[in-house]
């Protein structure tokens, strides 16, 4: 497959997927990537177990079965040597056969045409990475409301950073020749590879970052204030360790008399202010409550980037010639609590 950077007007793509204890998330997945409008013979998907204790791997073996019926081509792979879900895309990175490696995760439902808009930016020769939009599947919970009313996965947020835009690795497509100068992902990082790897692209391989507002992947909200958590915890991770890895500044930590004051605040002003604009429905019920559940988010990123410590192997990037990654087989990155 033809992996310059001028492409042919439909060039080959390897989708990337990888998995873990993903037996909930799958058929959903599934029906999305089957369901693509993408040319079938130009388009790879490799769904990559990582070392899952559930049916995942028996499931992936009979949607191989399935796409292989449909004229799809659907590769059940594993990664077992590091638990961690960028040692896993680093896998599928390097079995891929596309000029273009497509990500997204287990628990998105992309949209029929995502494929589609997602690679068109790629006909500028100059464009390296693609980020796409990541939008709400319909939820139900009031945590799923809030989520989505923040907009809280929204590429638009991570394009703007002030340090270096990036994007998510749920919604993401990266030139793979772009892969043979900077590396590939950092298979022992557990959370922020995504920013590294964009940052690498841009910062030291010149390659520039396209937004595909079109190109659209639905993602799962967290549903439980312990999943909402965990979620701001790996965030605040993330920002420690791109500090370690970049001198990026910290977020600013919540303290205790910050907390106090925005209480006291929300109580005060905000909270009647939304009591009545909820009772003439100019606002929906989980207005009430934006702002204390703003807070315990920002409190638990603080959390999160007040304990993070970076663990020295997470420096490694792995190269895309590597057949295997540097540490013993059977070694454990960091746990993540995403």
């Amino acid at each position: 497959m033809d992996i310059s950077p001028t492409l042919p007007p439909v060039p080959a793509v390897s989708v990337v997927v990888p998995i873990y204890n993903g037996e909930a998330d799958l058929p959903t997945l599934l029906q999305g990537l089957l369901a693509q409008t993408y040319p079938a013979d130009r388009v790879e998907y490799l769904l990559i177990d990582n070392g899952s204790r559930d049916r995942t791997p028996e499931l992936l073996t009979a949607a191989a079965a399935t796409a292989k019926a449909q004229g799809i081509t659907l590769r059940p792979l594993s990664e077992t040597n590091i638990q961690s879900s960028y040692a896993a895309r680093n896998r599928g990175i390097r079995a891929a056969q596309g000029a273009i490696v497509a990500f997204t995760d287990a628990d998105c439902q992309p949209e029929p045409t995502w494929l589609k808009n997602l690679i068109a930016p790629f006909a500028d020769p100059a464009v390296g990475v693609v980020a796409g939009e990541i939008k709400a599947l319909p939820g139900h919970t009031w945590l799923e409301h809030y989520a989505e009313r923040m907009d809280v996965l929204s590429q638009k947020h991570t394009l703007a950073h002030s340090f270096c835009p990036y994007g998510q690795t749920a919604n993401l497509a990266v030139r793979r020749k772009a892969f043979e100068t900077v590396g590939l992902f950092r298979p022992y990082l557990t959370t922020g590879g995504d920013a590294d790897l964009c940052w690498r692209l841009q910062r030291e391989g010149g390659w520039e970052i396209r937004f595909a507002e079109s190109a659209v992947i639905r993602h799962r909200h967290r549903q439980t204030l312990a999943e909402l958590r965990s979620q701001w915890r790996r965030y605040g991770k993330s920002n420690r360790y791109l500090h370690e890895l970049y001198e990026v500044p910290l977020m600013r930590p919540l303290r205790g008399p910050e907390l106090r004051y925005r209480l006291a605040r929300w109580v005060l002003k905000e909270l009647p202010i939304a009591i009545y604009r909820v009772l003439t429905r100019q606002a929906p019920a989980i207005a009430l409550i934006e702002s204390p559940l703003g807070l315990y988010c920002q409190a638990a990123r603080t959390a999160g980037q007040r304990q993070a410590q970076l663990p020295p192997e997470a420096r490694q990037i792995a190269a895309l010639s590597e057949a295997t990654d540097a540490l013993p087989v059977g070694s454990v990155a960091e746990e993540s609590d995403s």
